[in-house]
């Protein structure tokens, strides 16, 4: 087994290692073999054995939940290990005993975040995929092809992991992207939250709609290249505070080429393309704490970074957390001035590949450096250490991935990202406190569910309702 170790970007130590190949540098020889898919691999390409302490247990594909869940029922009810203690907490006075186990941002907002706690309960390595999924991905091994350009997508067979192999961290980061959630999601309510400023007390709490549409996830086997070159389309509208409620906005995150945004706003009534609201942009409403490729801990085109593909490392982090996705728990309870309540935040031990995203030459982004971690099982980022112009660590962003019970794989959608300088937090994507659940969708002939809903025109038809 190959260790290696991640330079650069911080004096604390990370270990590295590549535990899915023998050794690290042999992933392009073998990335066009699809016979390790299912075997030495996993259906996705992850590591199917346990690791040497044994906690990251073998991969069983067993389903996580309990019989008898149906939408409108709470998920962590049906949760088969729901009854667990955590195997133990790691706070300021034993962080460093841990440290080799989290990200370097982990580590700081232990230590300097007043009272908080990660609980690290048993690992379950239950995430799975329908069988058409993992056909798909065992076709890519030939099939999936990153563009000319090293960042574009040009062609695979989806739903299907692209690059269950990775060579490199772009193919990495599209693996992410294109992870099977079904034909989309969408929140009926969805709270964005932004806590106080040190010294006030004034949350900025807003209340949304938002959909997601895939074009590319409905149950089969289709190329790419006979599909819109679209990763995916949201439709978005604020309901509340008063100085948010009835904007809207359609963004479309294409495959090969920088996305689009059409943002309406009520008092002009019109729609405008912003084709500057992207990347580092900051989002309105949030006071310069929340950008556009933050939300789905990395947004928009790949096309800024230089993507390396660092290796593999054993990380605590998010996951089962259901505490995060409760819609009948309240705001308050979970969301506390700090972060989130530590009883809200389930952790375990998983094995992640390691990207490091570095910004081209000549180009400028108010984070320059950053490294992703990917959950390998579901191919969720389920950590991001952002970095400042003078290389200080900035953000800390974290995932919590959970199974789902429609698709039959698992997703991640409730985040929090924290400003390590500013001490302020972002939380978003879940259902927390808004009485209905995500609906994850297999197929719909829902209007939001096809390509024509995400157009300039019918945003502003449908704002001026």
């Amino acid at each position: 087994m190959m260790t290696m170790r991640l330079i650069g970007l911080t004096t604390k130590r990370i270990v590295l290692t590549a535990t899915v190949l023998a050794c690290f540098g042999t992933a392009v020889a073998q990335s066009s073999d699809a016979s390790h898919l299912g075997k030495e691999l996993t259906g996705v390409g992850a590591d199917p054995k346990a690791n040497k302490d044994g906690s990251i247990p073998a991969f069983t594909p067993s389903d996580a939940s309990l019989p008898g869940w149906a939408p409108g029922k709470r998920r962590a009810d049906y949760f088969k290990y729901k009854g667990e203690k955590p195997l133990y907490s790691i706070d300021a006075g034993n962080v460093e005993k841990y440290a080799e186990r989290l990200s370097p941002g982990q580590v700081q907002m232990v230590k300097q975040t007043k009272g908080y706690r990660m609980d690290v309960y048993p690992t379950h390595r239950s995430c799975a995929n329908p069988d058409f999924v993992l056909e798909n991905t065992k076709k890519n091994v030939a099939a999936a092809k990153l563009g000319a350009d090293g960042w574009s997508l040009k062609e695979a067979i989806l739903p299907g992991i692209p690059f269950p192999m990775p060579s490199n961290g772009a193919e990495a980061m599209w693996n992410y992207k294109l992870k099977y959630a079904g034909v989309g999601f969408e929140w009926p309510l969805n709270y964005i939250a932004l806590s106080p400023r040190k010294g006030t007390s004034d949350w900025i709490q807003a209340g949304a709609t938002q959909t997601y549409y895939f074009p590319w996830g409905k149950k089969g086997s289709t190329p790419l290249s006979q599909l819109p070159q679209v990763e995916y389309f949201t439709y978005f509208a604020y309901e509340s505070p008063t100085a948010l409620a009835g904007q809207a906005l359609v963004f479309i995150s294409y495959t090969d080429k920088p996305s689009d945004t059409f943002y309406y706003f009520p008092g002009q009534r019109r729609v405008r393309r912003m084709p500057t609201y992207a990347y580092d942009a900051p989002q309105i409403g949030f006071e310069n704490q929340y950008t556009l490729d933050e939300p789905r801990m990395f947004n928009g085109t790949l096309d800024r970074f230089d993507w390396k593909l660092i290796g593999k490392k054993e990380l605590i982090v998010g996951y089962n957390a259901f505490g995060m996705y409760d819609p009948a728990a309240k705001l308050d309870d979970v969301l506390k001035v700090e972060a989130p309540a530590s009883e809200a935040r389930r952790y375990e031990t998983h094995r992640v590949w390691v990207v490091e995203a570095t910004v081209k030459k000549g180009v400028r982004h108010l984070a320059p450096k950053r490294t992703f971690y990917l959950d390998e099982d579901s191919w969720s980022i389920v950590v991001a250490d952002d970095y400042d112009a003078q290389g200080k660590l900035w953000k800390l962003r974290e995932s919590f991935v959970i199974p789902v019970q429609e698709t039959g794989s698992c997703d991640n959608p409730a985040f929090v990202q924290h400003n390590l300088i500013d001490g302020r937090y972002v939380f978003d994507q879940s259902p927390l406190g808004a009485r209905k659940d995500i609906r994850w969708l297999v197929e719909s002939k829902e209007p939001k569910f096809k390509e024509g809903f995400y157009t300039a025109d019918n945003l502003r038809s449908i704002s001026e309702r």
